[in-house]
């Protein structure tokens, strides 16, 4: 098996995200990711439009790489606004399905009090392992 899901004995599943994965296979990463445009232009300065766009943009590095949602392992999410963050819930719920489908991977995210670039409200880190060919 290239993939396991490291779930410990009576922990309750947690929703959204993996608590841990055991993966084996080509190893794909991102830098931190921000939720602009190719041409590094913000088209959206809330919450929900950055991390879509996000999202896209690690979907667009990790094709690249010849990974795919499906092959992400882990991602770390730093945030400039845990409320901003909360209240976005339902939309980031939506983009993630929208973007990534049913994928769980190991999750953190971590409130800094800014990024790099002065209008990103959201960088995510991810770690994606493409399964090794089965004979």
């Amino acid at each position: 098996m290239s993939r396991q899901i490291l779930q410990p004995p009576g922990w309750v599943r947690p929703k959204g995200y993996a608590n841990g994965i055991a993966a084996s296979g080509r190893m794909v990463f991102t830098a931190g990711v921000i939720g602009w445009n190719a041409e590094e232009k913000f088209e959206h300065l809330d919450f929900s439009g950055q991390f879509r766009q996000a999202l896209l943009n690690t979907r667009a590095i990790l094709a690249e790489g010849g990974a795919k949602p499906a092959d992400i392992v882990r991602m770390t999410c730093y945030i400039t606004d845990k409320s901003e963050y909360l209240a976005a819930l339902a939309q980031v719920g939506e983009a993630w399905r929208d973007v990534f489908g049913k994928v769980f991977p190991c999750m953190a995210v971590v409130e800094v009090s800014a990024l790099i670039e002065d209008a990103a409200k959201i960088e995510i880190e991810t770690t994606a392992i493409i399964p090794e060919p089965t004979s």
